[in-house]
């Protein structure tokens, strides 16, 4: 059995590309850890502009559960790559 494929989600997000890594250290010297854009603006969403997880499911046109397993990976992301000095690199999701 094969998993559902993923519905598209608004994201307002524009930094496709970007890295955000430790001064100092040439990006190609370090472990790249991808952040997809869906992860960004639920963080964005929930974390900087305060919204909750139900709100942001609203905005992104996907559920509250949905959110928060998202958010819970972005975050695990983040403070990965904040302390093991890892590069978080922003992607495009690939729908499945």
């Amino acid at each position: 059995m094969s998993p559902r494929y993923k519905k598209p989600r608004l994201c307002g997000c524009k930094f496709r590309g970007k890295a955000f890594k430790p001064t100092g250290i040439p990006i190609a010297d370090i472990e790249k850890i991808p952040l997809y854009v869906d992860e960004l603006e639920a963080l964005k969403l929930c974390d900087l502009d305060g919204l909750t997880q139900e709100d942001a499911g609203r905005r992104m046109g996907i559920s509250r559960g949905t959110v928060q397993r998202i958010l819970a990976g972005a975050r695990r992301k983040v403070a990965m790559a904040l302390s093991e000095c890892k590069a978080l690199v922003c992607e495009k999701n690939i729908l499945k």
